[in-house]
């Protein structure tokens, strides 16, 4: 768990850096300042508001003991298990068998789970993903995935400014090739530091999401059931919006097989056999 912390400080301090170079070399010294700070003001406005405009984004709707008594009642026992706050309970209408959670601190946390998955998993199946979600929640994880998304996006949003409006001044201007080369790159260098973030938090969250269940082959069997049929079933959300990949539990894109660098999750195969060591 320690070594996935600093590996994750590692990454985020990476792509952080790599902002603000790229604003340097639009825009020089006082560039890479402004990015900078242009970074920090992105990160306070996902700290406040990412977890209400995923929820709307997903037409999530609330719950309590009352309207889903099944869901509610087993979140409540997992986070009492886990020392959490009682985090907001959402239900989204979607086939594909899917659970997120968000939120800027346990304080303020919310879980989700699709109706497909309620349907297609055993109870037993069904409280080793919402472990799994209560981990990252107690691990912090929604903050740090919302933080690396938010620049990743702007890292691709600068570097097509520059493209159109050239760089700094004239002194600190590099090589018009290099600029050219490293504003094609930088977004894709971006992109891959947030997706080796999303896999390094995702085994964290497996491995305290069984902890917190104490039954690690319930989260195995389960993610062996998402597979085998997240990727047949669209969510037309998440293709709409491909950066809330990274919060769920699986990839919900129909593109999901691509591999090694170029994913948000950790194979399945190898999250699988993760759990079943454990148990």
């Amino acid at each position: 768990m320690f070594g996935n912390w600093i590996k994750t400080s590692i990454l985020m301090a990476g792509i952080v850096a790599l902002f603000g170079t790229l604003g340097g070399m639009i825009g020089g010294r006082s560039g890479m300042l402004v990015a900078l700070l242009f970074a920090g003001a992105m990160n306070v406005w996902a700290y406040w508001f990412s977890d209400k405009m995923v929820l709307k984004m997903y037409r999530a709707r609330e719950v309590d003991a009352g309207s889903s008594p099944y869901l509610y009642n087993m979140v409540r026992d997992l986070a009492q298990r886990a020392g959490l706050p009682m985090p907001r309970v959402y239900i989204i209408d979607e086939a594909q068998p899917n659970a997120f959670a968000t939120g800027r601190n346990p304080e303020h946390a919310a879980v989700a789970a699709t109706t497909g998955i309620m349907k297609m998993l055993s109870e037993r199946e069904l409280r080793g993903v919402m472990a799994h979600e209560l981990a990252h929640v107690r691990n912090r994880d929604i903050l740090i995935s919302t933080i690396s998304a938010t620049v990743a996006g702007a890292i691709s949003s600068l570097a097509q400014f520059g493209m159109f409006f050239g760089g700094g001044n004239n002194d600190e201007r590099p090589n018009p090739i290099v600029s050219i080369i490293i504003m094609i790159l930088a977004p894709l260098a971006g992109m891959l530091i947030q997706m080796a973030i999303s896999r390094t938090r995702e085994f964290g969250a497996d491995r305290g999401g069984s902890e917190i269940s104490g039954d690690p082959r319930a989260l195995a069997d389960a993610l062996a059931k998402i597979d085998a049929y997240a990727r047949g079933i669209p969510m037309h959300t998440a293709e709409a919006h491909p950066e809330t990949a990274q919060m769920m539990i699986m990839n919900p894109l129909s593109g999901g097989g691509l591999k090694g660098l170029f994913s948000t999750h950790p194979s399945t195969e190898e999250r699988i056999a993760r759990l079943r060591s454990m148990a």
